[in-house]
């Protein structure tokens, strides 16, 4: 199954069709947003196999949920865990440091995503290997995260 991770997209909607069409060429199954959306309308962009967080950017938390809704794909709220293909996903935003900490040290999930810095990267803290996209505004790069699974090879994509 491939999955794209996506943050900080702060409503900038090119930059989200950009990369949108992108993972459409990717032949992309599933959609994780780790949060920093900021409105409703950016929501409505993407497509119904698409799993939300809210970030500290995400000021109203009922137009995103409503669009969320809207579209018919998935809102968790501070953090999300899906199961998928035998591997353990979580992801968070990355502004609540004690929920990140939690998470990334649990020692329960295969991958931890989060976005909240900007700035893509990746490490491994126990069995969690813990990736940050990168974000599609505020960079010199823009960036969104292609994961492949079962066997978790991840590679960057420029927006």
């Amino acid at each position: 199954m491939r999955i794209a991770i996506i943050s900080d997209t702060h409503s900038r909607t090119a930059a989200v069709q950009t990369a949108l069409t992108l993972m459409a060429e990717q032949n992309v199954e599933m959609i994780v947003h780790c949060g920093d959306i900021q409105d409703g309308d950016t929501v409505r962009l993407f497509p119904a196999h698409t799993h939300f967080v809210f970030g500290n950017s995400d000021y109203d938390r009922q137009e995103i949920a409503t669009a969320v809704s809207d579209i018919g794909a998935t809102l968790h709220g501070a953090w999300g865990h899906l199961e998928i293909a035998g591997r353990s996903l979580a992801f968070t935003h990355g502004d609540d440091v004690a929920l990140l900490y939690d998470l990334e040290n649990a020692d329960t999930f295969d991958f931890l995503f989060h976005g909240h810095t900007h700035i893509a990267r990746e490490h491994q803290t126990g069995k969690t290997r813990v990736i940050n996209p990168g974000a599609l505004q505020r960079v010199a790069r823009r960036t969104f995260l292609i994961l492949d699974l079962p066997d978790g090879s991840a590679r960057s994509i420029d927006v």
